[in-house]
């Protein structure tokens, strides 16, 4: 799909912080308003993902998964590790 710029205004505090947790979780504030906004559509239009993020299993390997990525403890592996030929 293609992308289309959007500008936003915000109070210079918020700018600040959006911009320091975007850092500290190595993703961008594109991606993360991005998301934001997927899960307003999906609420609005009863499509909310509750269901997988209620599970226990799925729940404690996001958050496994967002403290590697935060502390840059992950091991990165080739396309070729992950998937063979």
């Amino acid at each position: 799909m293609p992308k289309t710029r959007l500008n936003i205004s915000t109070d210079k505090d918020l700018a600040d912080f959006i911009k320091t947790y975007a850092a500290e979780n190595r993703t961008t504030i594109a991606n993360i308003v991005t998301q934001y906004i997927l899960s307003l559509k999906r609420r609005t239009e009863g499509k909310e993902t509750n269901e997988i993020l209620s599970n226990p299993i799925f729940n404690e390997s996001m958050i496994e998964v967002q403290t590697k990525l935060q502390e840059g403890t992950s091991t990165w592996h080739s396309y070729h590790d992950v998937f063979g030929d």
